[in-house]
């Protein structure tokens, strides 16, 4: 029983074309989308054969319905490529994480506002946490300029989508990229293909110095007969 309803559902979910339209009448739109009128849908059917096109019903809740005269199989396929395209371009937020200690000292703290821009560059979200030990948890301030000091330093690269805040030991901060993950992957993708480019170019050769000085092989013939 599941079963038939699952194959039902499948086949009603593609419109109806052709034959399959039990309509006595339809509005008809041409393949460039020219409005025809309402017609039989004999007459419909008629002009579809005349046209090689096929006639496809594309509001069947309308009244009455509306048809197109078009190549389904062609709109098929290009509906497929789209949703194709679609899915490939879609990217799912990434949220990268990076701790420090409030007392982190200055050679640590570029090395992780490095991952920082890098993660950004990428397009990803960063979550900073800043981690409390003993009684660091007394001096929260240290942690809040911190983070401060972290979006200040990155500002051209991100925003502060969560303003920093105590939790439990930690405090957190989320920063969000300037740029969107598919920009920064077609940017990625640019300079691949422009240094890939560049190498592929040969190096001019360098021409060989002819000097001015030297005798042309006619006058030294010359000079030698003379002799």
């Amino acid at each position: 029983m599941n079963i038939t309803l699952v194959k039902e559902q499948a086949i009603s979910a593609e419109p109806r074309i052709n034959d399959r339209i039990r309509v006595p009448e339809v509005r008809l739109v041409g393949p460039n989308g020219e409005q025809v009128g309402i017609v039989r849908v004999e007459d419909a059917l008629r002009l579809a054969a005349e046209a090689d096109l096929d006639l496809v019903e594309v509001a069947p809740q309308a009244k009455p319905p509306v048809a197109k005269l078009m190549d389904f199989g062609k709109f098929k396929y290009e509906a497929a490529m789209k949703a194709r395209e679609s899915r490939k371009n879609q990217v799912n937020t990434v949220i990268k994480e990076i701790k420090l200690r409030p007392k982190i000292d200055q050679h640590d703290y570029d090395t992780k506002k490095g991952h920082v821009v890098r993660f950004l560059s990428a397009g990803d979200k960063v979550k900073v946490t800043i981690m409390f030990r003993g009684r660091e948890q007394s001096r929260p301030e240290l942690g809040f300029r911190l983070l401060q000091k972290l979006a200040e330093d990155v500002q051209e690269l991100a925003f502060i989508e969560s303003a920093p805040k105590q939790d439990g030991r930690n405090m957190v901060m989320v920063l969000g990229p300037t740029k969107k993950k598919a920009e920064a992957r077609a940017e990625d993708r640019r300079r691949r293909e422009a240094e890939k480019a560049a190498k592929a170019v040969p190096e001019p050769q360098a021409e060989t110095p002819v000097s001015s000085e030297a005798p042309e092989a006619g006058q030294v013939a010359a000079e030698e007969a003379a002799k």
